[in-house]
């Protein structure tokens, strides 16, 4: 018998890895939709909310072959992650709370056409927490250089050692990395509440060009909101928030993340070209 070669020793390493981590892999099916998630707790199975249909039964299939029937217990827009619950016995997958350096080995490990798969890619990119086009706080820029059908997404991204370090979805242009910090903390509350927290402030806003920047118009007030409690009106123009100036209204969307529940902020406006000012105490986003 000859000695393996290095490159025989990777390739068995790598196939290891993926053998001990299918076992946690499904795939989800939800009305004309397909993707991949995996177990995270008993019973409970995270995947991306964007290959997730809006409307529809949910089913799941395991790695026996089997399928089985799951429910939403929660879906969060913003951070890409839902969380299907099922009765299914499936082996939980230990996330590792691990950000992996740039230029490292990166294989996931997802489902396709119901069928157990894996890619094999690299971390292209590597930094810190970033905002999502929607507003969610993702807590590190993880990218794979590595190619992904839709139907991958939800897979469990690996490093070359087998630690669970994110699941990977599509993004812009690009595979992105749904990072394990980000995983744990909204799961959680999806978990216990089946939603999270979203700062309101009950307005609706155009944006408006005016001489010295930008401004938002408030179009309508929900009068039942915070900002109607603090005396805002249809046709104010807000230009700043917290003394800072106004750079957009989706910037300022933005900012209304779960932490900004419960939170003071002075709200600065001109009303009939005459500056106004007011303190809000910025409410929870009532569901739709």
């Amino acid at each position: 018998m000859t000695d393996p070669t290095p490159l025989s020793s990777l390739s068995s390493a790598l196939a290891d890895v993926v053998a001990r981590t299918a076992p946690s892999v499904v795939s989800v099916h939800s009305h004309r939709s397909r993707a991949t998630g995996f177990v995270w707790k008993g019973g409970l199975i995270v995947t991306a909310d964007e290959a997730l249909a809006d409307e529809g039964e949910v089913e799941i299939g395991l790695p026996d072959g089997s399928r089985a029937a799951a429910t939403i217990a929660g879906r969060d827009h913003t951070t890409d992650i839902a969380l299907l619950r099922t009765d299914a016995a499936v082996t939980p997958v230990k996330l590792a709370a691990t950000v992996p350096p740039l230029g490292t080995l990166a294989i996931v490990v997802a489902t396709n056409r119901d069928t157990p798969s894996a890619a094999l890619g690299m971390v292209s990119a590597s930094g810190n927490g970033w905002r999502s086009l929607r507003g969610g706080e993702i807590d590190a820029r993880i990218e794979l250089d590595v190619r992904l059908r839709a139907s991958q997404q939800g897979g469990l991204a690996l490093d070359a050692s087998g630690a669970a370090f994110g699941m990977a979805v599509l993004g812009p242009r690009r595979v992105l990395v749904i990072p394990t910090a980000t995983i744990e903390r909204v799961a959680a509350q999806l978990e216990t509440r089946g939603r999270i927290a979203r700062g309101y402030l009950g307005l609706g806003l155009q944006p408006v060009r005016l001489d010295d920047g930008l401004g938002a118009m408030v179009m309508n007030v929900d009068k039942a909101g915070p900002s109607a409690a603090a005396g805002i009106r249809q046709g104010d123009v807000i230009v700043a928030v917290n003394d800072q100036k106004l750079s957009g209204v989706r910037a300022l969307s933005r900012t209304l993340g779960p932490s900004s529940v419960g939170a003071v902020v002075d709200v600065a406006a001109r009303r009939g070209g005459e500056p106004v000012s007011f303190k809000v105490t910025v409410g929870e986003r009532p569901e739709a």
